[in-house]
């Protein structure tokens, strides 16, 4: 990334209050009897780079009223940005926190994963070792108070409970729990500690031989987790990976360099930037990456962007691996962070990606033209481009080739090499019912809750598919409550999507184990054409070879 002149760094700034000024300034200018006060004013004034300067300098010594050009500014300033490109983007202190909390990789706060499907505070899960396991809190218990705070049935939403139960290392919170088997509410005393946040929310064996990689972002530690994960599957003698990027929209560029080098040769070309002046800055792979030998299939869709699509680049333009989904989402260009005084920051584009074979990763839009760019995912679906590869065209000015031949296209985003479209044969009226009233994923709480026990004691996949396999009216279950839930069932229907309701059931369950999302995803990709796809595909190099 670069770093911008002191001037471009400022310039939006006072272009910002200059904007504010000329409105508020209007009226005065017009007249006669001011207008030549303030020339001569500006005639006075020491010597000013700009008008903006000058603007600035007034409303601080003469306007009328007295008044905050901070405040100005943080009125002006998103308004402005958003004449820009589309990513570059003004953010106030106040959403500061937020914004880089799941990427730094921790968190202040309890230590739980919960859900309030039926408005009330549900643990699904308890971090291992962190607060609330120390504090005696376990899966499935019920959070009715925090503090002096009824939360239960209060119609509270996700974001109320998380600034309840957040707060600064160290302090303590007072919660009341309601646990199954027990009458009365259950005090616990939990003293707030830093929580670590996996950017790898799943890392298994998925199918024999074939380890599965699912990233959500690439934060602080997403290189260092990976090298866990690689080096977890050569213990099991696993040396073909499924690396799911699907709907992840990116993070810090350094850490898909990373990734990136564990399994490029050296000196190939990982990504390039170039700005304004043509410059530019190029990165290699060092060879001593520890994944050089691994099969790698890589997964994306219209959801990833940025640094996957940085990475996806990357393996696709070097021959290393292959790219299998749908076309990514298009974003290739480069934010520089410039932080001020207050907490704030402007994330500035100050340059363009561009792929090994120089091929562009940034879609095409209109300066100023932020509903278009917006829309843009919209116009892929009504062009058909979810469903059919047929649907996308490239500009033949767009053709690259990769050192071995193949052919691929700039012009936004990455195009796999195996297109896979959107699959909705299993959606029918009746899966709408019962997942949109969310009859569905209550279905899958209270079954946790009635064999919790059996659940906490599941170790391993072999163990959570030995679980499922002794209930095989689990499905049948399902139906009967859906009808006491108001959903009648539809024979034809339900033959139709079983395969799909069955497999989110028993997923939702699976989340409620100490495996958490490994069995979620465990139990989920069957039906997931995507990693499917994938699977055959290792399979089939593996037979050829």
């Amino acid at each position: 990334m670069y770093k911008n002149s002191k001037h471009a760094i400022f310039f939006p700034l006072l272009l910002a209050v200059g904007v504010a000024a000329g409105l508020l300034f209007g009226q005065y200018l017009g007249r006669n009897s001011t207008t030549s006060q303030f020339m001569g004013m500006l005639r006075t004034m020491p010597q000013m780079n700009n008008k903006l300067t000058q603007i600035l300098t007034l409303i601080d010594r003469e306007y009328v009223d007295p008044i905050s050009t901070d405040s100005l500014a943080e009125k002006v300033i998103p308004t402005l940005v958003r004449e820009l490109d589309p990513h570059s983007v003004y953010i106030p202190q106040k959403d500061m926190a937020t914004l880089n909390e799941s990427l730094e990789g921790e968190f202040d706060g309890i230590g739980v994963m919960f859900n309030m499907a039926t408005d009330t505070v549900i643990v699904l899960n308890v971090i291992r070792q962190g607060p609330s396991d120390k504090a005696g809190l376990k899966s499935g218990d019920r959070i009715i108070r925090v503090n002096d705070s009824l939360i239960a049935g209060q119609k509270l939403n996700m974001n109320d409970v998380v600034t309840l139960l957040r707060g600064p290392r160290g302090s303590k919170v007072r919660l009341d729990i309601a646990r199954r088997g027990i009458t009365e509410l259950i005090p616990h005393e939990v003293t707030r500690d830093a929580i670590p946040i996996r950017s790898i929310e799943s890392s298994f064996e998925i199918a024999e031989g074939i380890g599965y990689v699912k990233l959500g972002q690439f934060a602080r530690t997403s290189f260092t987790e990976l090298e866990q994960s690689l080096d977890d599957f050569r213990k099991k003698d696993i040396h073909r990976l499924i690396f799911d990027l699907r709907n992840n929209t990116g993070g810090f560029l350094d850490q898909a360099i990373l990734i990136a080098n564990e399994f490029l040769h050296k000196d190939q070309l990982i990504v390039y930037t170039e700005d304004r002046h043509h410059r530019q800055v190029r990165e290699y792979a060092d060879g001593k990456g520890k994944a050089q030998d691994m099969e790698v299939v890589v997964l994306i869709d219209e959801g990833s962007a940025s640094s996957s699509e940085i990475l996806a680049g990357a393996l696709q333009d070097n021959d290393r691996g292959t790219i299998i989904g749908r076309r990514s989402f298009g974003k290739g260009l480069v934010q520089q962070q410039i932080p001020f005084s207050d907490g704030s920051a402007l994330r500035l584009t100050t340059a363009r990606y561009y792929t090994p074979t120089g091929r562009s990763i940034q879609k095409p839009y209109t300066i100023g033209d932020e509903k278009s760019y917006d829309e843009d995912l919209l116009k892929r679906y009504k062009n058909n481009e979810f469903f059919s590869a047929d649907s996308i065209h490239f500009a033949d000015s767009l053709k690259r080739t990769t050192p071995k031949g193949k052919v691929v296209y700039g012009g936004g985003g990455i195009m796999p090499d195996i297109f896979v479209p959107a699959d909705t044969t299993d959606v029918t009226k009746y899966f709408l019912q019962v997942s949109g009233r969310n009859i569905l994923y209550r279905y899958t709480l209270e079954y946790s809750d009635r064999h919790r026990d059996e659940l906490e004691r599941i170790s391993t996949v072999e163990d959570l598919k030995a679980f499922f396999d002794r209930d095989p009216e689990l499905f049948d279950k399902f139906v009967r409550y859906a009808a006491r839930e108001g959903v009648r069932p539809v024979r034809r229907d339900i033959a139709r999507s079983r395969a799909l309701m069955e497999a989110q059931i028993r997923a939702y369950i699976a989340r409620n184990t100490p495996l958490e999302d490994n069995g979620f995803y465990a139990s989920i990709h069957p039906v997931d054409r995507v990693i499917t796809t994938a699977i055959e595909e290792l399979n089939k190099t593996r037979k050829n070879d």
